[in-house]
């Protein structure tokens, strides 16, 4: 027969292993958000930063193969993601749908030029790069003028250098709470156990026999609650991709696989770590200070 207390260690035993596995999980399944956060954080930036358009105005008296030939140049530069060409017609066009009235009825004469809108790699959205490409296109003897929004770049540059700035900062801070809350758990699971540990170091076992079973148990969990964590931001990426399918979340397979590898090793190093520490300061206590 099972005594009542045999029951009750029985039932701390599980909660202690389910606190440790609860743990785990809650903390690294935020560690992948973060880390998913920060592999798509520069391609939602350079996203943006790909959007934004530098539109190039050709001279009335450029034809169409001048034009064609400044197209194709573009296409085999470096610079350009992408060109558009926008026609005169298609200008005054577009101004009537914003506007809403067509100002060719009262002027007579379509005042506009044909322009090419110039989206360029987000690598070359910069105000310095920005301005060698504004030289070199200039160069061009059927090119009347170009225009960006200068004030558009540097406020894109200056928040992606802050908020790469505070991922930084935040991904630190939640590394150090990582291992906080897990050496905690980690640590109150060996308490429950520390008379046992005694007891194996007094008839004579070694401290690495007496670690070894603690630390592959603390690693089994750290692997349960890693794998759990790894479902979970399995199931948060597909539902946010199936959501929002614009932000390619997994076009990188690549990435976010070494993210979730990345999960599953800080979890059995941070356990390990944890429950060798917690085990090797029951080992040099003295039998007095158990109590």
């Amino acid at each position: 027969m099972i005594s009542k207390f045999d029951r009750f260690q029985k039932r701390r035993l599980i909660s202690s292993y389910f606190s440790v596995v609860l743990s785990v999980f809650l903390v690294l399944f935020l560690l992948g958000i973060l880390g998913l956060f920060v592999i798509n954080s520069k391609k939602l930036s350079d996203d943006f930063k790909e959007e934004i358009a530098m539109t190039v105005f050709f001279k009335n008296e450029a034809d169409k193969e001048a034009i064609d030939q400044f197209q194709g140049e573009l296409s085999k530069s470096n610079f350009a993601r992408n060109h558009v060409f926008v026609s005169k017609d298609e200008a005054a066009r577009q101004h009537k749908e914003v506007i809403g009235e067509d100002f060719m009825e009262f002027l007579g004469v379509n005042p506009l030029q044909n322009s090419v809108d110039i989206h360029l790699k987000a690598d070359y959205v910069t105000n310095d790069s920005i301005a060698k490409i504004e030289r070199r296109l200039r160069r061009s003897e059927i090119v009347s003028d170009i225009v960006y929004d200068k004030q558009l770049v540097d406020m894109v540059n200056d928040n992606v250098q802050k908020i790469s700035m505070y991922i930084l900062i935040a991904s630190g801070f939640l590394a150090l709470i990582a291992v906080l809350l897990i050496n905690s758990s980690m640590r109150l699971s060996i308490h429950s156990n520390r008379f046992i540990i005694k007891t194996m170091q007094m008839v004579g076992a070694t401290k690495s026999f007496i670690r070894k079973p603690f630390i592959w148990k603390s690693i089994r969990l750290g692997i349960i609650g890693a794998v759990l964590a790894v479902l979970a931001l399995l199931g948060v990426l597909y539902y946010v991709n199936d959501r929002y399918p614009n932000l390619g979340l997994i076009d990188d397979p690549t990435m976010v696989g070494l993210v979730l590898l990345g999960v599953v090793f800080t979890g059995i190093l941070i356990t390990w770590i944890s429950t060798f520490v917690a085990t090797q300061r029951f080992l040099n206590l003295r039998t007095d200070d158990l109590y």
